[in-house]
């Protein structure tokens, strides 16, 4: 999309209002809103923001930030409609007070560094992505509850599925933004929903990853509802996740990961890339799996993968491969949850990915026995390891991964490490009502 047509629409919709939107590095959308009048000069990316305001960013003293617009992420917002005017939003990448120089902890222009890297070995990076989400109601205070306004289950129908009004507008909101929807459905736990849209370039993918938590939230909250994606909101039911499907594409247009003859017809790239995923899974956990409660979810019996193997037909191991073949050849990576930060979390699974790729790393067998129900000695003797148990032990794992400077950079690195660490230790020190119930009356 060209900045003329932008502007045209500007005129056709009457868009008064614009929202440039940004992504900091813990994942949470922010946005400067503007009106009309100032619009042309947003989308010469002329338009400052105080940058140290934003955690993780920079401090005071370089402050001064630019909001460079991504015109291909022009749309006009189907639910801001008012009395005739309409509001738009463009994603930017931030630069720095020169104008010219790329923000390093901008997480979008960190994503597209690793991706002409990957590039430059001859890939480029498909991905899909598949995150699942809970509706709640809300209290007298509109404050969310995790009371649910549902007793449907998996691919229930309604009268069961309550949600499925909100989630018919949340389908034709993303479709009037340009979202190509394959599939939405009632999910295994109580109030539990999801919506997949379309594959697409991994820079692509991470915007509408993105876009789709907001527009979800966004038309809940229309029905008084409360959307969230946390991993685990209620014990003793399934959490959510957002199982990451992800494949590399040839310069040539063929899917990298697809060889009729290859055995399971995969290539040696396919294999090669899996054992990197594997070997830096623990590694990468704490960017696919961000918060405390992430590790309340990655835990065996509820279908959720903290065992690091792999498999094309076992949905208990890690990576899973998708039956499809040819174009639609793919590795689904099952750990991820919803919460991370997808510019972060697709950069570092196709490092991980890539890891294997260009340092001929061996495929270890794959692993299609239920996980699950196997012990300890033999998880042991398959040489299966498990994901971190907790984000500290992930936090830790980062630190020590080869792969996670040259793929977050310097400054996103130790941000992020730092601002989790608190995180882990605000936790750990808190006193939480499991322990008031177990122990205040006994000791």
């Amino acid at each position: 999309m060209t900045r003329e047509e932008i502007m045209q629409i500007i005129e056709e919709k009457n868009v008064r209002f614009f929202r440039l939107q940004f992504v900091d590095i813990f994942g949470f959308m922010k946005n400067v809103a503007i009106p009309r009048s100032q619009i042309e000069k947003a989308l010469d990316g002329k338009m400052m923001f105080d940058g140290s305001s934003i955690d993780g960013f920079v401090r005071i003293e370089e402050s001064d930030m630019y909001l460079v617009p991504d015109y291909n992420t022009f749309c006009v917002l189907p639910w801001r409609k008012q009395n005739g005017a309409n509001a738009a939003r463009i994603i930017c990448d931030i630069y720095k007070k020169d104008g010219t120089t790329p923000f390093e902890g901008c997480p979008r222009n960190n994503m597209k560094r690793v991706l002409a890297e990957a590039k430059k070995l001859g890939y480029t990076m498909n991905v899909g992505t598949e995150a699942e989400f809970f509706l709640f109601e809300k209290d007298e205070l509109n404050n969310p509850t995790t009371k649910t306004h549902d007793v449907a289950g998996y691919f229930s129908v309604d009268p069961e599925d309550c949600g499925i009004d909100a989630r018919r507008e949340i389908i034709e909101t993303l479709e009037q933004m340009g979202f190509e929807i394959e599939a939405s459905h009632h999910e295994v736990a109580e109030g539990q929903h999801e919506i997949n849209f379309k594959y697409a370039d991994a820079l692509t993918c991470a915007d509408n990853t993105v876009t789709f938590k907001w527009v979800v939230r966004s038309i809940a909250a229309k029905y008084g509802l409360h959307a969230t994606f946390m991993p685990k909101p209620v014990f003793g039911i399934n959490g959510s996740g957002m199982h990451t499907n992800q494949s590399l594409f040839n310069a040539d247009g063929t899917n990298a990961f697809y060889d009729e003859n290859g055995p399971l017809q995969l290539s040696e790239t396919a294999y090669k890339y899996i054992a990197g995923s594997l070997k830096n899974a623990r590694g990468f956990a704490a960017i696919t799996n961000p918060l405390v409660n992430s590790y309340k979810r990655l835990v065996a019996g509820y279908e959720a993968p903290v065992y690091v193997a792999w498999s094309a037909s076992n949905r208990s191991a890690l990576v899973r491969i998708p039956a499809a073949r040819g174009l639609s050849t793919r590795t689904e990576v099952r750990c991820p949850d919803p919460t991370c930060n997808p510019y972060l979390a697709l950069a570092m699974m196709l490092n991980a990915g890539l890891d294997g790729v260009k340092n001929n790393l061996e495929t270890p067998a794959s692993v299609d026995l239920d996980i699950f129900s196997m012990t300890p000695a033999e998880k042991d003797e398959a040489g299966i390891d498990s994901l971190p148990a907790n984000l500290k032990e992930a936090l830790d794992e980062l630190a020590n991964n080869p792969i996670a400077k040259e793929t977050l950079g310097e400054h996103i690195l130790e941000k992020f490490i730092e601002a989790k660490e608190k995180e882990w230790d605000s936790f750990r020190t808190h006193v939480t009502d499991w322990e008031r119930d177990a122990y205040l009356k006994i000791y």
